[in-house]
C-alpha cells in the first residue's frame, strides 16, 4: 500500500490536534501519523491510492502546507533490493528498445542502405523517451509526487515534476521526425544530466526509494542501474552531438 512521507509546516502539538479530525474523516486514507519532533515536521500518511496533491488539498484547508515529498522508506511488503527480477519491466523496456532499433538499421541495410550508428542511436532514443514518458503520463501526479522525493530541480519546483514527462514526450517526437536535432541532443544532454545529479545523490545516501523513471506503474527501487540508465541517455546525446559537429 503506498504510503507517502512528506514535509511539512507542522510546527507543534495543536497544529496535529487541528488536523487529525480532517485526516481521520478523510476518505482513502487507512492510517496517518505527524512527528513534530523531527527536523522536517514528517507526516506520514498511508492509503491504497494516496496522492501528494489529495494530502495537499487537506492541508491547505487549514493552512499548512507540504514543503517537500521525503519518501525514503518503501511501502510494507514492497522489495527495494537489487533483484534482478525487480528490474524485469526495466529490462524488458531496454531490450524491446534495443531489438527494435537493431531491426530497423537491419532492414535499412537490407533495402540498400549503409550502417548508419546516428541513426541507431536516434532510433533508440526516440523509443525511449515515447515508452517513458507514456508510463509517467498514465498517473502524472503520482510520478510527479514520487520525482519530487529525489529530483534536485522538482523538489525546488514541484511543477517540473508535473512537466517533465511531457518534456520527454517531446523529445522523442523531436528524436523521431529528426526535428532540430543539434538543439533535441543538447536538451537532452542537459536534462539527463540534471536528472542524474539526484538520482546519483539518493544511491551514494543509501536512501530506499521507488525509482520513477517508468512512472509509478512498476515498483523499480532506485540504484546503480537507474544510475547506469540515466548516464547512458547522457552518453549517447553527448556522443550525437559530437558526432554531429565532428
Amino acid at each position: 500500500m503506498p504510503i507517502l512521507r512528506l514535509k511539512t509546516n507542522l510546527r507543534c502539538k495543536a497544529c496535529v490536534v487541528k488536523i487529525t479530525p480532517v485526516f481521520d474523516a478523510a476518505a482513502g486514507i487507512t492510517h496517518w501519523s505527524a512527528d513534530i519532533d523531527s527536523p522536517d515536521k514528517v507526516l506520514t500518511v498511508e492509503g491504497p491510492e494516496i496522492t501528494r496533491a489529495q494530502v495537499e488539498n487537506l492541508l491547505r484547508l487549514l493552512d499548512y502546507e507540504i514543503l517537500a515529498v521525503l519518501n525514503d522508506q518503501p511501502a510494507p511488503g514492497e522489495s527495494a533490493g537489487d533483484k534482478p527480477t525487480t528490474y524485469y519491466p526495466l529490462f524488458l523496456v531496454l531490450a524491446y528498445l534495443a531489438g527494435g532499433s537493431l531491426l530497423l538499421e537491419a532492414g535499412m541495410i537490407h533495402t540498400g542502405g549503409a550502417w548508419n550508428s546516428m541513426r541507431l542511436m536516434r532510433h533508440f532514443m526516440a523509443g525511449f523517451f515515447l515508452i517513458f514518458s507514456f508510463f509517467k503520463l498514465l498517473n502524472l501526479q503520482a510520478f510527479a509526487d514520487a520525482y519530487e522525493g529525489y529530483d534536485i530541480v522538482a523538489r525546488r519546483w514541484p511543477f517540473w515534476g508535473m512537466l517533465y514527462p511531457w518534456v520527454e514526450l517531446g523529445l522523442g517526437i523531436s528524436y523521431l521526425a529528426h526535428f532540430l536535432p543539434v538543439a533535441t541532443y543538447a536538451i537532452t544532454l542537459l536534462v539527463m544530466s540534471v536528472s542524474s545529479i539526484g538520482v546519483v545523490q539518493t544511491v551514494l545516501a543509501r536512501r530506499t526509494i521507488r525509482c520513477a523513471c517508468l512512472g509509478t506503474v512498476f515498483n523499480l527501487p532506485m540504484s546503480t542501474v537507474t544510475i547506469v540508465e540515466d548516464l547512458l541517455m547522457v552518453a549517447m546525446a553527448a556522443g550525437m552531438l559530437w558526432m554531429t559537429w565532428g
